[in-house]
């Protein structure tokens, strides 16, 4: 090497110890033109700033507030490593988003994604980034900026971490707090696509550990294999929502980590307990699998898993059966007198 030339990337000092400045520049090259197809006019600068700039016009709201939610994917990832396909997951995290927000009414303006890697491979991070841009076009949402790291040590070769940020907005007068449930509400559940991106730790173990399962296994009631089951991607059901008045929900309740026990009530008033019919719908085969296989409790597999119904929402009686319909949802129970607890009936 002549004085004053730049180091060949092989003769790098930071490329030796792992973190390939070089590949990271050419990945993040590609990103301009996929990344674009999400945007609107509200978006200005461009990728690869220090930060995006968005220029929201809410002339429309009397008073808009922005609704933030931070998340990640969880041990679905593992699926995604092994499998080798990675544009799911990616859909995954913005769709998980936009529903944290959409309980609250909002619509999604921007979303933000951070992805770390022992290494940044190029196909790899071209089929997440196709997966941010597909859901974030589906969602009208804005991909505006991330942040991708490479740190050999932190995961383990061909691994990758993933979390996404969004903002959103909603009009103060129509947001959803559960504020006005009462005593004989309906409440409607809206069909998930598969365990979307909860249970993932308790499924391996159940699937690959204790039955020895391999990816590619096909199971008497599953449409496709195990592998391809396992990787369906979590529904976004804010595009459902947009088609009503706000005005006709009481509350919504996104069915994640903690299942129809745990998330009904942090929309609940302290009076009111949500009682649910749990015989009212077909649970898919997929939980049916896990609950026999790995002898887990019943109450336990609706606190773990999402069992079927992958949103919740809660109307009036008198509006149940016509946004029922708007929403494809099904009567899954009632709200009644109590606690703010979740009741289960078999």
């Amino acid at each position: 090497m002549t004085n004053g030339s730049p180091p060949t990337r092989k003769g790098k000092a930071y490329a030796r110890a792992g973190v390939d400045v070089d590949l990271g520049n050419l990945v993040k090259s590609k990103i301009q033109a996929r990344v674009k197809s999400t945007h609107g006019p509200e978006v200005l600068g461009k990728i690869g700033g220090f930060g995006g700039l968005f220029a929201p016009n809410f002339s429309r709201m009397r008073e808009p507030v922005l609704v933030a939610s931070v998340d990640g994917v969880g041990t679905k990832l593992k699926l995604a490593f092994a499998m080798n396909r990675h544009d799911t997951v990616g859909a995954d995290l913005v769709n998980h988003c936009i529903n944290d927000i959409a309980v609250l009414g909002a619509r999604p303006l921007f979303f933000l994604d951070y992805i770390g890697a022992e290494r940044l491979e190029p196909p790899v991070f071209d089929q997440i980034l196709a997966g941010f841009t597909k859901a974030c076009r589906a969602g009208g949402c804005a991909l505006i900026g991330g942040e991708t790291a490479q740190m050999p040590g932190m995961y383990r070769k061909g691994e990758y971490d993933l979390v996404g940020c969004i903002v959103g907005v909603v009009d103060r007068a129509t947001m959803l707090d559960g504020g006005r449930i009462e005593p004989g509400d309906v409440i409607l559940g809206l069909a998930s696509s598969g365990l979307h991106t909860n249970g993932y730790s308790l499924a391996r173990k159940i699937l690959f550990q204790k039955m020895r399962l391999k990816l590619d296994a096909q199971l008497p009631g599953l449409k496709r294999s195990l592998g391809n089951e396992l990787l369906l991607t979590h529904k976004n059901y804010q595009p459902l929502f947009a088609k009503i008045p706000l005005k006709r929900l009481r509350g919504l309740a996104h069915i994640t980590g903690g299942g129809l026990i745990d998330n009904l009530p942090r929309i609940l008033p302290k009076h009111c307990d949500a009682v649910i019919d749990a015989s009212s719908w077909q649970v898919p085969t997929i939980f049916q699998i896990l609950a026999e296989n790995g002898k887990v409790p019943r109450e336990e597999m609706y606190q773990v898993f999402n069992m079927g119904i992958g949103m919740v929402a809660i109307v009036a009686k008198k509006d149940a059966q016509q946004v029922a319909r708007s929403l494809r949802a099904t009567p899954i129970g009632q709200i009644e007198p109590g606690s703010g607890k979740t009741r289960l009936q078999f």
